[in-house]
């Protein structure tokens, strides 16, 4: 045992090999002794070796890109000593002697091998491969915990061992590419947290390029597929990839473009690559694994977001009853190739190294939100870069809005610097542009190179390797003028160039050296003397040293400067230089043997970088993945499913639609899971315009994917779900077509034959096929397994396949309508807010499909809700709850939009069934039951009308106090039995059920206050809604159905009305003022509006204002408030042109007063009052004074001035309509003028008061025994001014009643033309009556002594109407007019005489002159008598005021 101290395991390690180091590596000897270096030797030496043959014996390319002549430079710095010594410490020798072998193995692999054919029995070979299995060896079985995290061996496997496999990874020798393939996906297994650039370089400029380059070998794409399968099938490192390249912003996307060559590849587009059919297949199954493996890792990845159906409760029971477990039918139709179970398997990968979590901590924290933002800023990058490969100032334009380039132009510069995937030739674009913004980013991008000591020719070969120089001249100029500049200025101690001018054309110069020698359609080439010729004089008139300009000349010729192609530009242009195809695949030859280089390089290059790999820990990675990569994979299954009909690569399609539409519904990609689930559907081919004899067996294989996805993935198909119900109604219509029962679905006859039938049959009846039909059973038996939401969607779908079925033009079906039903079943015992939901779908289906004018449909419709409805109704409702309500909807609909007889009939004997059967569990149902009834009761069918009634009438018997909050239905479905006037009898009946209802609002108001107590609510919910149904059949009926309803709402009122609070009477009077709305109605002929609104105010109006005033005065005490409402009714009744209806007004306000008119406040009698001089001012007949005939020469009117007759002849000329309107108007008003002074009057002395009072007036008066006082009238209630009022009014009509008699003219016109009939018109009553109200007021007052204030006022009216009167009575010659006037003046004669002494006295001075003017004519003998009196009277006085 050695036993070593600290210093045998501290090594130095020098910058360059010893020469005994170089010589013992193929021997191994001496391992111990030998010095370890930290890699920068070994590269140095394989750099240095770079011209040699390669390990395919092909000889290396002369003319080596630029970045190998600077690498070379920079290691050859390293190797004449200007790197620092590093030292490597090893915890003890075993570690030591590990990393020296490894080291030694590594350099043993990249060994030259000899020109020629490579021979595999070669020393050389058999060294090669000796030393790759032992590598394979160590790194499979020997790489333990140590190697895998000990930062030694992760330097030596970045410095020499990936190096070493990117030189074996393009071996054109199988074996060696085979075994470096088997060693990278161990470093991609176990130490790819250390390898994130090396992993890169192996992708991108390896293993993807030999897939994507034709001119490799069928073998080498198989071994990199066998690889990719492997890598594939492994979770962690596909979530990896995609988190670490295609979530870098400056590293290649490898797993999109991972995806997009393998899809390529499965889609067996390789037909330019030279493989046999045989090949092609090959490849393409192993392209179809891969692809599904991706999708099956992404389904692995995202399974702790996946939440499975719940399992039915009755699963088990299912399985004893039944003798057999259920599940065992999906396993049946999974029994199929491909149909593997998604998320039980475990994908076959690449065994894995270590935990997550363990590896935690060897990258960046795994954040989803800020890889993701990172990805969004690389693809805006990758956009912008693509529109500056097409039109580069609108792609710095865009990047610079996005803020991804900085807004100098030094930024930009710093930009075509660093990124590689900038177009070469649109960057040469723009630095060549003649812009002066151009001008600027071209000259920062020059200063942002370094040629400090570079010869010019590297210095002009670095230049030119960030962009394609431009074609144009002057372009080209500027570009080399300040490359010139650049190159003197970062040089100034070469002294060789006296200016920049000098490097100047030496540059350009060299440009076309270069051009001359390798341009094939030059044949005079240029030789070295006229080289130097062409130079002369160019440095300050002097010649640059010969032999510098040889060396010139010597480097250009041997190694061109090459100009920089795009990618996918090299192949246009190789192609357009090859003439046949061998010279083709020779220049593809030449390319990939500069990708090999180049791959090298980067390795190299990147072998010393530090990068951190973040180990993915989140599903929520796989969102963007599959946002990423979806359309590829789908483009790639729809092919192949359309065009192969290979069992096998059909059976991973199908896996992989599973797989998709899995991880679709997981992270809610709607877009995705919708494109995937709708091409599967399309290549079941259940569609009957293709016809069904195309299905094949790919289809049916197809049918069960299908059924499998909505069975495993339910939860999460959402509108999906229409699709795959859509399918299953196809399926079922097949089925039909395929036995023969269904023929007439067939769009066309033709199409339908024993063939075709025979087919389906066969196709459709096998015994594995029958599964089928038993798992689509399952979709609908186990949707109870769905949750709240999925299950909405799915009767959504169902519902409107059902329609579709429905509405088939050729003939149409009911099987969706059908698993509606029974899905209602299934999932009755669901939670009621899911319920809700369900059902809000469901009904609104319902409503549709019962009232489809197909009768077997709706009659199909309404039995089955009629079956769910009992079976719900079943489990009752808790109070306040309104689920009832929502699920009995339908049938109002449908008894709403129905027509048809026998299924309005239906629906009335369900819910029929349903009261007689559940009444005692109905709550908020009752508004839908009496809904029902309530359309029903308008019916015109006596069956529907009668068992409607019978059933109201059994729910108010038998139900009556388990109505609840639906007595306002109840009661608003009565009131529409009544206003059928078809059924006078059901409608009286119904009015007698109305008013039970208001009595069992008296005996139970406690139902309607609730359990609050809230005596607002018995008005609202239980007096309101009687009530106002009641003036709804008044307004509607006809007059005895509506007059028996008036009476019953005034009986209500009077008998229950003391009970009522105010705001109660306030909303009550607005029902009763509905009443008198109807005639406000305009929507009439004009006919039948004359007609009916006459019988309306002769019948109705005047019962209702009548009934109307009797109840107010009756709770006047309550109702004072309501006057204003009630007078102003009063008031619109007397406004009518209807005779009947203006007396009944006035004589309501007269009964109103004489009622209540004692409860009155002054404000009440200002009321009175003003309605009274309103009604005067509105009605008084002032067109009667004005009126004249529209044709003057009809009328005679010289005859009417010279005929002083007052009996005219009987001739009457024809008016026109309306005069004959305004004549009827007329003649109302003056009947209504004449019924204010009646109505005035009577409530001031009381009605027929009058007349007794004249009579006591008499002084010579005999009193009868039983004679008693006439009863007082409400003059004493009133106030003077309110009498004055009265009295002005009345002197008001007074003197238009006179001046309207005094016109004979007028009168004879209006008579002529048919106004007030036979005789000439007059207003004599009207005349009269005024005056004699007024002075009976007047005189009231002059004689009431609390009023002794109001006298000399009422003095001065009393003269005034004395005098008047007595001097318009001696001018009176008509003996009817003087014998009213007669009347006038006994009255007043006799108001004078009982006057006292001194008030008799002045006022017979003012009419003394008259009163003996009156005496002096023929008067009559009432008259004569009284004033006989009158002056027997005036004696005493007369003598007592002479004496």
């Amino acid at each position: 045992m050695l036993k070593a101290d600290d210093s045998m395991f501290n090594i130095t390690q020098p910058g360059e090999e010893t020469q005994s180091e170089r010589s013992d590596t193929n021997c191994g000897e001496s391992l111990r002794s030998e010095k370890l270096d930290d890699g920068q030797s070994e590269p140095s030496e394989k750099a240095d070796r770079s011209t040699e043959k390669d390990d395919g014996g092909s000889t290396a390319e002369p003319n080596e890109p630029v970045e190998n002549e600077q690498r070379n430079e920079n290691i050859q710095k390293n190797v004449n000593g200007t790197a620092q010594k590093k030292s490597v410490k090893f915890d003890n020798v075993y570690m030591r002697d590990a990393y020296l072998v490894l080291r030694t193995l590594c350099k043993m692999t990249m060994q030259p091998m000899p020109e020629g054919p490579i021979d595999p029995r070669s020393h050389e070979m058999r060294s090669k491969m000796l030393a790759l299995q032992l590598l394979l060896s160590v790194m499979q079985n020997h790489a333990g915990p140590v190697m895998k995290s000990h930062k030694t061996f992760a330097q030596l496997i970045k410095q020499f061992l990936c190096v070493a496999l990117s030189k074996n990874g393009v071996s054109t020798d199988p074996s060696v590419f085979e075994i470096s393939l088997s060693i990278f996906l161990i470093l991609i297994s176990n130490f790819k947290y250390h390898l994130k650039m090396q992993i890169e370089v192996f992708f991108k400029d390896i293993f993807l390029s030999v897939l994507e380059n034709p001119s490799y070998s069928f073998q080498h794409k198989w071994f990199v597929m066998r690889a990719l399968a492997k890598v594939c099938a492994d979770p962690q490192i596909i979530v990896d990839i995609y988190l670490n390249y295609d979530c870098d912003m400056v590293l290649d996307n490898i797993f999109e473009r991972l995806v997009n060559d393998i899809s390529r590849i499965a889609q067996g587009n390789l037909a330019d690559h030279g493989l046999t059919p045989q090949q092609e297949a090959q490849l393409q199954h192993k392209g179809m694994e891969c692809l599904v493996s991706i999708l099956k890792c992404l389904v692995e990845w995202s399974k702790d977001m996946y939440r499975r159906p719940q399992q039915r409760l009755d699963e088990s029971t299912e399985k004893d009853g039944e003798g057999k477990d259920t599940s065992t039918l999906e396993e049946k139709l999974l029994e199929t190739p491909g149909n593997e179970n998604i998320g039980n398997d475990t994908p076959r990968s690449i065994p894995r190294s270590t935990s997550m979590s363990s590896l935690a901590s060897a990258g960046l924290l795994d954040n989803p939100q800020e890889f993701e933002n990172i990805k969004k800023q690389k693809s805006i990058l990758e956009q912008g870069i693509e529109k500056f490969n097409k039109k580069p100032k609108k792609g710095i334009e865009f990047l610079q809005d996005a803020g991804l380039i900085g807004p100098t132009t030094a930024d930009v510069a710093r930009f075509f610097h660093t990124d590689e995937r900038l177009s070469k030739t649109m960057i040469g674009e723009i630095l060549g542009d003649d812009s002066e913004e151009c001008k600027k980013i071209m000259s920062d991008y020059v200063d942002q190179l370094d040629f400090n000591d570079m010869a010019i020719v590297t210095a002009l070969r670095t230049f030119l390797a960030g962009y394609r120089l431009p074609g144009e001249a002057q372009k080209i100029d500027r570009l080399m003028l300040k490359f010139a500049q650049r190159y003197y200025e970062n040089n100034p101690e070469l002294e060789m160039f006296a200016s920049a001018d000098t490097c100047y054309v030496l540059a350009y110069s060299i440009i076309m050296l270069t051009t001359d020698l390798h341009n094939d359609q030059v044949r005079n080439k240029i030789t070295k003397p006229d080289y130097i010729k062409m130079n002369r004089g160019i440095n300050d008139s002097q010649d640059l040293p010969a032999e510098y300009l040889e060396g010139i000349y010597d480097e250009i010729s041997a190694n061109e400067i090459k100009m920089r192609y795009d990618k996918g530009e090299l192949t246009r242009v190789n192609a357009a230089r090859g003439a046949n195809e061998s010279q083709k695949r020779q220049l593809y030859k030449e390319a990939m043997t500069d990708l090999s280089k180049n791959a090298l390089v980067m390795m190299e290059g990147v072998s010393k970088k530090d990068t951190v790999f973040t180990s993915a820990s989140h599903s929520e990675h796989v969102r963007p993945m599959l946002m990423l990569t979806w359309t590829p994979f789908l483009a790639v299954f729809s092919i192949t499913l359309q065009d192969c009909n290979d069992t096998e690569l059909i059976a991973q399609c199908l896996t992989g639609f599973k797989c998709a539409v899995r991880v679709a519904c997981i992270f809610k990609a709607s877009l995705v899971r919708s494109a995937y689930i709708q091409s599967l559907a399309r290549f079941t081919m259940l569609n009957v315009s293709s016809g069904f004899s195309e299905i094949k067996p790919k289809n049916l294989e197809a049918i069960k994917t299908l059924i499998t996805i909505a069975f495993n993935d339910c939860n999460y198909l959402e509108e999906s779900w229409y699709d795959i119900l859509k399918v299953i109604s196809q399926l079922e219509l097949a089925q039909l077509i395929g036995t023969g029962v269904k023929t007439k679905f067939l769009e066309k006859e033709t199409m339908m034959d024993k063939k075709l039938v025979s087919s389906l049959q066969q196709t459709l009846g096998t015994s594995a096929n029958q599964n089928v039909i038993v798992a689509v059973d399952r979709i609908f038996t186990g949707s109870d397994r769905l949750d709240g939401s999925a299950i909405v969607y799915f009767t959504d779908a169902l519902c409107k396949i059902s329609c579709e079925e429905l509405n088939n033009p050729v003939a149409h079906r009911m099987f969706s309508l059908q698993k509606i039903v029974e899905i209602s079943y299934y999932n009755m015992g669901r939670i009621r807010i899911e319920w809700s939901k369900i059902w809000h779908v469901i009904g609104d289906h319902f409503n549709k499909v019962g009232c489809s004018p197909n009768e077997e449909i709706a009659a199909f419709a309404v039995d089955s809700l009629r079956q769910l409805s009992m079976k719900f109704l079943e489990k009752g409702e808790l109070p306040n709850f309104r689920f009832q309500k929502d699920f009995l909807r339908p049938f109002e609909t449908i008894m709403k939009n129905n027509e048809n007889n026998l299924i309005r009939d239906m629906v009335v004997r369900c819910i029929a069934q349903m009261v007689n059967s559940q009444a005692r569990n109905i709550r908020s149902g009752w508004n839908n039951i009496f809904s029902v009834f309530h359309m029903a009761a308008a019916d015109r069918d006596q069956a529907i009308v009668e068992l409607a009634f019978q059933t109201t009438a059994s729910i108010f018997e038998q139900y009556f106090s388990v109505i609840g909050d639906s007595f306002q239905d109840a009661v608003k479905c009565l009131s529409e039995f009544a206003c059928n006037a078809a059924f006078p009898d059901t409608s009286m009946e119904a009015i007698r059920y109305i008013r039970r209802c208001a009595n069992y609002v008296t005996e139970n108001p406690e139902q309607f206050a609730g359990d609050d107590n809230n005596q607002e609510n018995v008005w609202v919910k239980g007096w309101f809604p009687v009530l106002f149904e009641l003036s709804c059949i008044i307004s509607r009926c006809k007059l005895d159905v509506r007059t028996r309803a008036l009476t019953v709402m005034f009986e209500i009122m009077k008998h229950h009305g003391k009970d009522y609070k105010v705001a109660w009477w306030k909303d009550l009077f607005n029902i009763v003022f509905r009443i008198f709305d109807h005639m406000k109605l305009t929507d009439l002929t004009p006919e039948q509006y004359r007609i009916q609104r006459k019988e309306w105010m002769t019948t109705t109006c005047n019962h209702a204002l009548y009934a109307v005033v009797d109840v107010f005065t009756q709770h006047f005490s309550i109702l004072s408030e309501l006057l204003v409402e009630l007078l102003n009714l009063i008031q619109w009744c007397v406004k009518q042109d209807n005779e009947q209806l203006a007396k009944s007004g006035m004589n309501c306000l007269e009964n109103l007063v004489m009622g209540a008119g004692h409860s009155f406040k002054e404000a009440d009698w200002d009321l009175i009052i003003d309605t009274i001089t309103e009604v005067y001012a509105q009605t008084l007949p002032a067109d009667m004074r004005i009126w004249k005939p529209t044709l003057d020469s009809s009328f005679d009117q010289v005859s009417l001035h010279s005929d002083t007759s007052m009996e005219p002849d009987n001739t009457q000329l024809a008016v026109s309509r309306a005069d004959k309107n305004l004549f009827q108007h007329l003649d109302i008003g003056c009947v209504v003028q004449t019924e204010i002074v009646q109505t005035i009057d009577n409530i001031i002395f009381f009605p027929a008061s009058s007349a007794k009072e004249d009579a006591r007036i008499d002084p010579y008066y005999i009193s009868e025994e039983n004679d008693t006082p006439p009863p007082e009238g409400m003059f004493n209630f009133l106030t003077t001014k309110q009498l004055f009022r009265v009295v002005e009014c009345l002197f008001e009509s007074h003197k238009f009643s006179k001046g309207f008699n005094m016109d004979i003219d007028q009168r004879k016109i209006l008579w002529k033309y048919g106004f007030k009939g036979k005789t000439l018109p007059d207003l004599q009553a009207q005349e009269t009556s005024s005056l004699l109200c007024s002075l009976r007021i007047l005189h009231k007052i002059y004689s009431d002594m609390s009023r002794v204030d109001e006298w000399p006022k009422t003095e001065i009216y009393l003269h005034r109407l004395t005098v008047e009167s007595f001097e318009y009575y001696t001018m009176l010659e008509e003996d009817k007019r003087r014998f009213s006037w007669g009347k006038i003046v006994i009255l007043m004669l006799k108001k004078m005489m009982l006057l006292d002494d001194e008030r008799f006295v002045v006022l017979l001075a003012k009419c003394y002159n008259q009163i003996c003017h009156i005496l002096a004519q023929d008067n009559e003998r009432d008259l004569q008598i009284v004033l006989s009196k009158f002056f027997l009277r005036a004696r005493d006085p007369l003598f007592k005021a002479s004496s």
